[in-house]
C-alpha cells in the first residue's frame, strides 16, 4: 500500500499533526486529547468498522502510542489521560516495545491459508485431490473443499490446478515479515515476537485495518522546538527528497524545517560519505585474512537481523557507525550543547538512538510521515515558502545510499578507484526475507571474499515505513538529486575528508 492515500494514511497523519499541533500551541494534553479523538472520528455513525465507539477507541490508542505511551491492558480500566506526565515533556520518552498491535484493532486475519474458489470446474481428473499428500480435499457437489484442519499447507494442489481454482493467502502482517516475527494470541488476533522482531515496520505499513503502530516523539519534539533552551538541529537522510510532494524542493524542505524551529540542518549523506571511506578501508585490511565477508553497517534492521539469526557473524558486519551516527558526532562538534534530530524514513532509528553509543548525540528520530504532521500542526505549506539556497554538502554516492545497491555501489567504487585491477564482488538484498536468504549462502561458504549489503526494506531506505513516496519514484527523485551534487565520490568531498583529519569544522554550513 505504499504510497496509496488510504483513509488509514488520513486517520495515521491527523494522529501526528494533532499532536503537534497541541504541542506547538502548547495547549494541555489533559483537556485536549479527548478532543482530538473527536475532531479525527466525527459525528455519530462509523465509517469503517461496525461502530464510531470501537473507531474512536481504536484513534485514542493510536494517539497514546504516538505520545510514547504503552498499550492499555483490556482487562482493567485506564483512561485516555493516564500516564500523561511521563510523556508531557520535552525530551525523549520511550517505553519498549517500539512496534505494538492495538488488539481489539486486529481483524485476526487467517494464518497462510488455501481456498477453493468458485473458478473450480468439478474436473474428472481432480489432479488437486491426487497431490494431496495427507488427504485433505474433498470433492463435494460444489466442487474441492479444503479441510483446513487436514491441510499442511503445502500448496501441491493449488500447483496442480488447471484452472488457477485454488489460491494460497496469509496475514499481510505475517507476509511481509522476513524475520517470521508475526504470531497469533489466544484469540487468533497478530502478536508481535519481541525476540525476533528488529522493528523494520513492514507490518505496520502492510496491515489493511491499520491494527499496528509504532511509537513517536513527535509531540516530545514539538514541545522542545517551542521551549528552545538550546540550539536544535536536524539531519535528515538522503531519500528525503521528494517525499513531501512534487511542488517542494529540497530547499523548500529546508525553509520549512527551519520555520519549525530548527537552528541548522544537515545532510546524513556527509554521514554516509565518511562511512563509505571507512568501510572500503575495512574491507581491504580484513576480508579475507580476518573476515571471510563484509556486511556494510548503515542498515539498523539488517544488522539486528544478522546478529539475531546468525550469530556466528557477529563480527562480520562493519564496526563503522551508521550514516546517522557519525552526521551526529559532526554537529556535537560544531553545537557541543545542542539537541540533534534525526529525520528519516526508518523506525528502527529510534531504537538505535538508544544505544550507549549513539544516545549521547541523537536526542529525537522522526520519520518523514511524523515530520509532515509537524507541517501541518503549525499551519507550514513548503511550496509557499521561498529558498533558492543550494545544498553542497554531500558526494552523489553518499546520496545513492538512499537505494538499493547503493552503499555497496559507493564502497566498490571507492576500492576500485584504488585497485582498478581487483575483482571485487558484491550481493546485496533488499527485504529481510532477501537478506536472509543471503546469509544462508553465506553461511554455507559461498560468499567468502564478498562485500554484502543488507537493507531491511523492499528497495532500500526509499522503501522504508516512514516514506510517503512509492519506491520507484523515490529511488528516481533520490538519483535525481544525487547527480546534482559537485561531488562524485566521498573521498572528494572536502568534508569528510576533513572529518578523517580531525580539521576544525567550526566554519562547516550545510548550505554553501
Amino acid at each position: 500500500m505504499k504510497g496509496i492515500y488510504t483513509p488509514l494514511t488520513k486517520i495515521r497523519r491527523q494522529v501526528f499533526s494533532e499532536l503537534a499541533r497541541l504541542a506547538f500551541e502548547d495547549l494541555s494534553l489533559e483537556t485536549e486529547l479527548n478532543k482530538s479523538v473527536f475532531k479525527i472520528i466525527p459525528g455519530q455513525l462509523p465509517k469503517f468498522r461496525d461502530s464510531i465507539f470501537k473507531e474512536r477507541a481504536i484513534v485514542s490508542e493510536r494517539l497514546r502510542l504516538a505520545l510514547g505511551l504503552p498499550l492499555r491492558r483490556l482487562d482493567e480500566h485506564r483512561g485516555m489521560e493516564s500516564d500523561l506526565d511521563f510523556v508531557n515533556i520535552d525530551k525523549r520518552a520511550y517505553s519498549a516495545p517500539l512496534v505494538n498491535v492495538i488488539p481489539f484493532a486486529c481483524d485476526a486475519c487467517p494464518e497462510k491459508t488455501y481456498l477453493v474458489t468458485n473458478n473450480c470446474r468439478k474436473c474428472i481428473a481432480h489432479p488437486c485431490k491426487k497431490v494431496c499428500p495427507v488427504n485433505a480435499i474433498e470433492l463435494k457437489d460444489n466442487g474441492a473443499f479444503i479441510d483446513t484442519d487436514k491441510c499442511i499447507k503445502c500448496g501441491k494442489c493449488k500447483q496442480a490446478c488447471p484452472y488457477s481454482a485454488i489460491i494460497q493467502f496469509d496475514r499481510p502482517c505475517a507476509s511481509v515479515c522476513g524475520v517470521n516475527a508475526i504470531e497469533s494470541d489466544e484469540l487468533g488476533r497478530a502478536k508481535i515476537n519481541e525476540d525476533k522482531c528488529v522493528s523494520c515496520g513492514m507490518c505496520m505499513i502492510n496491515c489493511p485495518f491499520g491494527a499496528i503502530a509504532d511509537k513517536s516523539q513527535i509531540f516530545q519534539l514539538s514541545k522542545s522546538l517551542v521551549k528552545k533552551e538550546n540550539k536544535i538541529c536536524a539531519m535528515i537522510a538522503p531519500s528525503f527528497v521528494g517525499q513531501f510532494g512534487p511542488l517542494a524542493s529540497p530547499s523548500q524542505i529546508l525553509e520549512g524545517l527551519k520555520q519549525l524551529g530548527f537552528d541548522d540542518v544537515f545532510e546524513v549523506s556527509l554521514g554516509a560519505d565518511i562511512v563509505t571511506i571507512d568501510e572500503a578501508k575495512e574491507f581491504m585490511e580484513h576480508v579475507p585474512n580476518d573476515k571471510p565477508f563484509l556486511g556494510t553497517s548503515c542498515c539498523p534492521t539488517w544488522a539486528m537481523a544478522a546478529k539475531k539469526n546468525f550469530p556466528e557473524f557477529q563480527n562480520y558486519i562493519s564496526s563503522s557507525s551508521t550514516p546517522m551516527g557519525v552526521t551526529a558526532r559532526i554537529i556535537k562538534k560544531k553545537y557541543p550543547n545542542s539537541k540533534i534530530v534525526f529525520i528519516g524514513p526508518c523506525i528502527a532509528k529510534k531504537l538505535e538512538a538508544l544505544n550507549e553509543d549513539f544516545s549521547p548525540y541523537v536526542d529525537f528520530v522522526i520519520t518523514y510521515e511524523e515530520l509532515m504532521g509537524m507541517f501541518i500542526g503549525k499551519d507550514i505549506e513548503l511550496s509557499e515558502l521561498e529558498n533558492n539556497e543550494e545544498i553542497n554538502q554531500s558526494s552523489f554516492y553518499g546520496r545513492e545510499f538512499a537505494s538499493a545497491g547503493g552503499v555497496a555501489n559507493a564502497v566498490s567504487q571507492l576500492i576500485k578507484k584504488d585497485h582498478p585491477d581487483m575483482d571485487l564482488k558484491i550481493d546485496s538484498a533488499s527485504g529481510l526475507s532477501e537478506c536472509i536468504k543471503m546469509l544462508k549462502i553465506a553461511k554455507a561458504g559461498k560468499r567468502d571474499g564478498y562485500l554484502l549489503e543488507g537493507m531491511g526494506c523492499p528497495g532500500g531506505c526509499v522503501g522504508g515505513p516512514g516514506t510517503m513516496l512509492q519506491i520507484n519514484k523515490g529511488k528516481f527523485q533520490v538519483t535525481k538529486f544525487a547527480k546534482e551534487s559537485p561531488y562524485k565520490n566521498p573521498d572528494e568531498n572536502p568534508l569528510a575528508i576533513g572529518y578523517f583529519k580531525e580539521d576544525d569544522l567550526s566554519d562547516f554550513k550545510i548550505i554553501k
